[in-house]
């Protein structure tokens, strides 16, 4: 059970014939963050991520890449599920919600994070096509939305992410990871004035 004070943190390590990972959080962090996931793009995505949501996060991962990113971002983003869920603890006294709207040049997305235990996707808006697109070489732009799965199924999140505008497959890809990030900050903050689990139920 967590308590106010406990350490949120989480260690997780998964190996597969497909990829290896290794990842450490702490959901109090400041956004310090060293990732090496072998995929560029997506380091770039995940630095994003901890920055914005003010979460630690050390990610070292290898895999097939050879053949293509798919496993190995995909295996990083459950990994980094598990690891929100298990940090979360029994959810005692979090704020549960969070609502950003984040813009990027001309891309414009929007999330709204459900610390729900209950996982559910809603992922829209993106432009016709943009998951054929390949980003810095190796990540292709059907990735956005199966990482944001495969966390939030992971982790036990509620989660709607809207592309509201965008052109550039970076800045859209890039908008989407920083809104949800400040989404997640807002839904995991711990706030003084709840008691217990937020909810009628009592528990997450």
């Amino acid at each position: 059970m967590s308590r106010p004070g406990s350490p949120r943190t989480a260690s997780i390590r998964r190996s597969t014939s497909e990829s290896t990972v290794e990842l450490e959080i702490d959901l109090d962090g400041t956004g310090r963050s060293h990732i090496d996931t072998t995929v560029p793009f997506f380091d770039h995505l995940l630095t994003a991520f901890a920055k914005h949501s003010l979460t630690d996060l050390t990610v070292r991962a290898s895999g097939d890449t050879d053949i293509d990113a798919h496993h190995t971002v995909e295996d990083v983003a459950i990994v980094l599920g598990q690891a929100i869920r298990e940090a979360l603890g029994d959810k005692s006294g979090i704020s549960r919600y969070g609502d950003a709207l984040v813009p990027l040049d001309e891309a414009l997305a929007q999330a709204v994070v459900d610390i729900s235990g209950r996982p559910y996707l809603v992922h829209d808006g993106e432009p016709a096509g943009y998951e054929l697109h390949l980003i810095g070489g190796r990540f292709t732009g059907s990735l956005v939305r199966h990482t944001f799965e495969a966390i939030a199924f992971n982790a036990g999140l509620t989660v709607h992410v809207r592309v509201l505008a965008g052109r550039d497959p970076h800045h859209i890809a890039e908008a989407e990871y920083k809104a949800f990030a400040r989404a997640f900050r807002q839904a995991k903050a711990l706030d003084p004035l709840i008691e217990g689990v937020p909810s009628t139920k009592g528990a997450l």
